[in-house]
């Protein structure tokens, strides 16, 4: 049966940052959700590109030669091989649309690391 998903709704399921959340699965891909605040780590996926759409709030993604600003409504895709560091100054939504191959934190182990994301 077909169901339409409420992302706000969604959101409000879950408190935790850094901590991926799957809400939809497409031709191999996953959609998830995932709430940032303060760093992440560095980190590259050497197979995967990944799409990050601001949801609610801003961070910056910082690449190891510019930082990009990633407002509400806009969105950046990271190609495969990029070193990138998520970084929110305050809580920020984020949509991620990334072959279910991906883990979290790429080829680069931590304590933030999420190889079985929740679905919800």
């Amino acid at each position: 049966m077909l169901k339409k998903v409420n992302i706000e709704e969604k959101f409000a399921l879950f408190k935790t940052h850094w901590d991926p959340k799957i809400i939809g699965e497409l031709n191999n891909q996953q959609v998830k959700l995932v709430k940032f605040n303060g760093e992440f780590v560095w980190h590259k996926h050497d197979n995967e590109d990944e799409f990050f759409l601001t949801i609610h709030g801003n961070f910056d993604m910082h690449l190891r030669d510019q930082i990009i600003t990633i407002n509400e409504g806009e969105f950046i895709i990271i190609p495969r091989g990029i070193e990138h560091k998520p970084v929110a100054k305050q809580e920020v939504q984020v949509l991620l649309f990334e072959p279910e191959s991906v883990v979290n934190t790429g080829d680069t182990r931590s304590h933030l690391i999420k190889l079985n994301p929740a679905r919800i």
